[in-house]
């Protein structure tokens, strides 16, 4: 046989092989179509082999071909198949409190991710109701996602319960050593970490600063919410010792939602309280601004946390800057992407403690701010 005869066209396919001549010619069409160099490269080598038959070196050729097709494939493409996944649970409704999730992507984006373009987000929303948190979590789990972020202490509980080998890095203002979260602080051990407020630390200083403003008050009222147990039962511990310190008369007020608000106010004048001061939970953070305008319709002095709640009408913000933790959350997460694990990332602490007074509040309500207290403020709003 000829050299050239070695790369003349195959013969046409005839009616007799299996299946037709027209399907096979059909089947045959759909091959991929080889690069011109690498069939070259084949049909060198058949030649210096300098034996075989056709079938064998065709086979020879495809095979080649074929691997240098798989080696060409767009660099993009595989990074799209590998993109990681993080699954955000969180306690909140789709679109409340924005500037907690602009944080949080603020922080991910100092780590290096920027989502929709290296980094997929699955979110999850309990809707204010924790009891969907459990079976959110367990969907982010079936769907293998790389990472859990939980906002908030009940979406941090129900990820931990669904998960000992998916990385978890939580948002939360309770203490994660007392929930069983973590082993300590400094070594978390597991699949768990993250990022925690001072609630419960802030809360003696929350009531000095009310005792301040108004030193006649005896009587003062808290709001919490029940649901929301584990960290309702550590803010009302907190705040009842703080209240025996100061010679203060607490009563614990309950709101499940935003509907019980209105009966929150309307107790608080069945018992002649003077002050009121809001817990930490995602309920009363996610209506901060609706609660400031309520306790100003109804004069009653408000203390919580979080400018937005002061900016709105609430007398006094003080505590943790809550952009501030989701900002570091976000990093956190971002360094567990890059492949840190967990278990060798110690729990920070939301430091950045602020104190904001509204004065044009004070005088609606005909409270006098001292000159000391304001000089202290970190923001007065006028």
């Amino acid at each position: 046989m000829r050299r050239r005869d070695l790369f003349q066209s195959p013969p046409p396919l005839r009616g007799g092989v299996r299946g037709g001549g027209r399907q096979a010619r059909s089947k045959a069409t759909t091959l991929p179509t080889l690069p011109l160099q690498a069939c070259t490269r084949a049909r060198a080598s058949a030649a210096r082999v300098g034996g075989g038959n056709r079938s064998s070196i065709r086979r020879r050729i495809f095979l080649t071909s074929l691997a240098a097709t798989t080696a060409a494939w767009p660099l993009a493409a595989r990074a799209q198949q590998t993109m990681p996944v993080i699954g955000l649970l969180t306690a909140r409704a789709p679109g409340e409190a924005p500037q907690i999730m602009s944080a949080f992507r603020e922080g991910l984006k100092g780590i290096g991710f920027v989502e929709g373009q290296n980094v997929t987000i699955e979110y999850r929303y309990g809707a204010n109701r924790d009891e969907r948190l459990p079976a959110l979590a367990a969907e982010l789990v079936q769907r293998q996602v790389t990472v859990i972020a939980a906002h908030s202490t009940p979406a941090a509980i129900a990820a931990k319960r669904a998960t000992s080998t998916v990385p978890v890095v939580f948002e939360m203002g309770a203490d994660p050593i007392q929930l069983g979260l973590v082993a300590s602080l400094s070594r978390p051990g597991g699949n768990v970490t993250g990022v925690t407020q001072l609630v419960q630390e802030t809360e003696p200083k929350r009531l000095e600063v009310l005792h301040e403003l108004l030193p006649s008050v005896r009587v003062i009222a808290f709001l919490i919410n029940a649901t929301d147990s584990d960290l309702a039962g550590a803010n009302t511990r907190a705040a009842q010792a703080a209240a025996d310190s100061l010679g203060l008369e607490a009563h614990f007020l309950q709101a499940s939602s935003e509907r019980d608000f209105d009966g929150v106010f309307a107790k608080m004048a069945e018992l002649h309280a003077g002050a009121l001061v809001i817990g930490g939970e995602v309920l009363f953070t996610t209506h901060s601004e609706q609660l400031a305008k309520l306790a100003l319709h109804n004069r009653v002095p408000a203390f919580y946390k979080g400018r937005e709640f002061a900016a709105a009408g609430g007398l006094v913000a003080y505590g943790s800057d809550i952009t501030d933790a989701y900002r570091i959350a976000g990093g956190y997460t971002g360094r567990v992407l890059k492949g840190e694990k967990p278990a060798d990332l110690p729990i920070q602490q939301a430091t950045k403690i602020e104190l904001i007074i509204n004065l044009k509040t004070a005088k609606a309500l005909g409270i006098n701010v001292s000159l000391p207290l304001s000089g202290r403020a970190d923001e007065v709003i006028e």
